[in-house]
């Protein structure tokens, strides 16, 4: 092959030029709206720290709810946000902490809401009924037990951190 075969045009040189001149520009001022969207989501989670929910001595064998608030953190924006939880007192005295979130459908579940089931933990919005330990009633809509709190006692006082899925069915 003779040298003229091998020579690029005066118009392949450009075209060649400026594609590569806008790739970098394009990539120049894409990379950091991708950086922004994706970041929050390479960021590792914060744990939550427990929060002071009631005192020991306050709590009885009969489940009571207790309303609290947690700092939460979604990428950039910090909020605080409300929850609840059942606590009570099981037969060996361990404290015993549940979300008040029906494993069927997220409704709010309420002890001896059932007049037909004192004893027990209903969820008003197809009847589903869990036992006092969060386990839940065979035969009713909900698939799986209450998620349990972490939980820690120091000095007298209980702290509560996230809702964790128990196992058993």
């Amino acid at each position: 092959m003779s040298e003229k075969d091998h020579r690029v045009s005066r118009r392949q040189f450009l075209n060649y030029t400026l594609t590569g001149v806008g790739g970098f520009m394009a990539a120049g001022m894409l990379m950091p709206m991708v950086r922004f969207a994706v970041d929050p989501v390479l960021r590792k989670g914060a744990e939550q720290d427990l929060v002071a929910v009631a005192q020991v001595d306050d709590i009885t064998n009969e489940p009571k709810r207790i309303d609290f608030k947690i700092q939460q953190v979604d990428a950039w924006y910090e909020s605080e946000e409300p929850r609840s939880a059942w606590v009570y007192k099981n037969e060996k005295g361990d404290i015993v902490a549940l979300s008040p979130i029906c494993k069927h459908l997220g409704c709010t579940v309420n002890w001896a809401g059932d007049k037909a089931h004192p004893n027990r933990f209903y969820c008003p919005c197809h009847g589903g009924l869990y036992e006092k330990n969060g386990k839940n009633v065979p035969g009713t809509p909900p698939m799986g037990p209450l998620d349990g709190y972490v939980q820690k006692v120091k000095d007298g006082t209980l702290y509560l951190g996230k809702a964790k899925p128990r196992g058993g069915a």
